[in-house]
């Protein structure tokens, strides 16, 4: 099966929240690399990539955890592995 990216930003009450750490450990259970970070405006961008049916149980994993009621709004964009990605990290800037 193909790899894909998915680039979901994430609005609401996602920062000081604990979002990104609880994002991280959701990804243990999954078999996806990427990385998550707060922006600038409030929002948190994950990136992550995998075969799709993994990214989409991932996402669905995210909305449906503890953190999950703290999402107001996403964006989801799907596109092409770029392959640089190595495990899961939160990055401190995008």
């Amino acid at each position: 099966m193909e790899r894909e990216r998915v680039t979901v930003c994430f609005a609401g009450r996602v920062q000081g929240v604990g979002f990104r750490y609880a994002v991280k450990v959701l990804a243990t259970g999954f078999e996806v690399v990427g990385t998550i970070c707060n922006l600038a405006d409030g929002r948190v961008e994950l990136v992550a990539e995998g075969q799709r049916a993994e990214l989409e149980g991932f996402c669905d994993a995210i909305r449906e955890s503890q953190v999950g009621s703290f999402i107001r709004r996403e964006r989801v964009v799907w596109g092409p592995p770029t392959g640089m990605l190595r495990g899961f990290g939160i990055l401190k800037e995008p």
